[in-house]
């Protein structure tokens, strides 16, 4: 099958599953409302800020603040692209129609990237946007030094979370089995590792702690991350491509 077929083929699946739009539905409400949420309770909470927390407050950053539970629904969009198929047993006819897996598994990589890559973009601005007036004389501008990198940079985030996703569910196949090692690991292991001192250097090196300092625009109070936010982007890609590789690899040596 030629590969604009193979695109049109996934386009078509994704698009008629309602459970893959609705997450990406919640992923754009979640983190748009949480972030002007938090925006609000930090403006009404800066007079109480010590002198060095304000000189750290970035308003950039308090905006995003429901990304990380808006990477929620990423997440699951992610795991239901692709395990969706091996659930309902649809895979077998998919690989039928394409036997050739490396081409199956690009043009569904493809569709989901770039449908989570506009999710994730207005998302980004949108909450972006929201937040800075809910700032109010707080606010920053996308003029600002740094503020347009990190607003395109959520959009960004949030992209790649959906896509290692993909590939963890490519390489599991089972779609309570990858989420319930991906909820886990963003939300608990990541966390953990991240704030205790004894393995805060592990943790930082995880792909959504390095991704997320492309959302930074002041750094945070007594930093000492080894890399600034493109660095902490590539690292994430790192992990994107790891996953997606180990997905292809598997995807290649098992049955369907």
């Amino acid at each position: 099958m030629a590969s604009a077929q193979v695109v049109r083929s996934e386009w078509t699946k994704i698009r008629s599953v309602a459970s893959t739009v609705w997450t990406l539905s919640l992923a754009f409400v979640v983190t748009v409302a949480l972030g002007v949420l938090i925006s609000v309770l930090a403006r009404n909470e800066f007079d109480r800020l010590s002198i060095e927390e304000r000189l750290a407050f970035d308003p950039t950053l308090v905006s995003f603040a429901g990304t990380g539970l808006g990477q929620l629904a990423m997440i699951v969009f992610g795991v239901l692209v692709v395990s969706n198929e091996y659930s309902t047993g649809m895979i077998r006819t998919s690989l039928a129609a394409v036997p050739q897996r490396g081409a199956f598994l690009a043009g569904k990589v493809a569709v989901a990237t770039a449908l989570a890559l506009v999710v994730g973009m207005v998302t980004s601005f949108t909450t972006f946007f929201l937040g800075q007036a809910a700032l109010g004389d707080l606010s920053t501008s996308l003029s600002a030094p740094g503020v347009l990198r990190a607003v395109i940079g959520g959009g960004l985030y949030m992209t790649l979370i959906a896509v290692f996703s993909m590939g963890v569910a490519t390489m599991l196949r089972s779609p309570m089995l990858s989420l319930g090692i991906l909820m886990p690991f963003f939300f608990l292991i990541s966390a953990v590792l991240g704030n205790v001192s004894a393995t805060k250097k592990v943790g930082q090196f995880l792909p959504d702690q390095a991704g997320g300092k492309i959302m930074e625009v002041v750094p945070p109070v007594h930093d000492d991350t080894p890399y600034g936010p493109w660095g902490g982007l590539i690292i994430m890609v790192a992990w994107v491509v790891a996953a997606l590789v180990g997905g292809y690899v598997l995807l290649r040596r098992r049955d369907a």
